[in-house]
């Protein structure tokens, strides 16, 4: 049974494979890419069976690079309609990028996606939320680039990504209200922001812990959540890396066994729908 409330929560999964993850870049060279077997579309399909059983439409935050390789895919997404949103051509870190290579790679990416598509691409997330302080020119690149959201700043404190003193709702960044900035959700609890949107905090926290934190967030703060995961995070059979570190093997592989039954107990305790129709206007 759904959550007593009514207020409508973001799904988004950011579409990449196992091996792109950015924790996995000191081990997993980019070059080699091309040669590692994708295991995304499988879990793409499971993906989309499940959110077609609970009559749910997402948001897909999409690589170029898988996009280019997988287009039936991104197409089945889209006729299903869900939302194609960028996440990125390569899984570039923003903070690895200057701005004229930031702008090709969003450029590209969304060239692409909309090709695919048909669809109009509008959302982007940037891979490990590295839009930060140091970095915020890329929100100004965006908007030139004709998105017109960006879910790509995290309020929190870690060592791989964070902007703890950015606003935890919804906010214009810019001069103008052209790009709005969805940052992925928080709890504020005894004066911090705790993670509340997915990922791996998702598969650490017990799931009891996480369906507290969305229901305080709609119910008490009346606001909708962004949650997010990624296709690999339900893929138990996926290869397993060696020669990792303990603290990248322990984020990477907890409780990925139960990572699917999660988010099928997220669909029946709450309301879930696109990012496109939660936060923008229609016209």
């Amino acid at each position: 049974m759904k959550s007593e409330n009514i207020i409508q929560n973001a799904m988004t999964i950011d579409v990449e494979d196992y091996f792109q993850v950015s924790a996995f870049a000191p081990y997993i060279p980019r070059e080699t890419w091309d040669a590692i077997p994708c295991r995304v579309e499988n879990n793409i399909d499971r993906i989309l069976a499940l959110l077609d059983e609970q009559q749910i439409k997402a948001t897909f935050f999409t690589l170029g690079w898988i996009a280019q390789r997988y287009p039936s895919m991104i197409k089945r997404m889209a006729q299903n309609g869900h939302e194609i949103a960028s996440h990125g051509w390569g899984h570039a870190r923003v903070t690895d990028l200057d701005a004229a290579e930031f702008r090709e790679d969003i450029t590209r990416s969304k060239a692409l996606l909309e090709d695919i598509s048909g669809q109009s691409v509008i959302g982007y997330r940037a891979p490990s939320f590295s839009i930060n302080s140091q970095n915020l020119w890329a929100l100004d690149c965006l908007e030139e680039a004709g998105y017109r959201y960006s879910s790509s700043i995290y309020p929190v404190h870690h060592d791989h990504y964070g902007m703890p003193n950015a606003p935890r709702f919804a906010f214009y960044p810019g001069k103008n209200d052209g790009l709005l900035e969805v940052p992925v959700t928080t709890v504020r609890l005894y004066g911090r922001n705790y993670p509340a949107g997915g990922g791996g905090y998702f598969r650490f926290w017990p799931y009891l812990i996480s369906k507290w934190f969305l229901q305080r967030l709609n119910r008490i703060e009346q606001r909708p959540a962004i949650f997010y995961f990624h296709p690999w995070e339900i893929d138990v059979a996926q290869p397993r890396q060696t020669g990792i570190s303990a603290k990248t093997r322990f984020r990477h592989y907890l409780n990925l066994h139960r990572m699917e039954g999660r988010i099928k107990a997220l669909t029946h305790d709450f309301k879930w729908g696109r990012m496109d129709n939660i936060f923008l206007q229609k016209t």
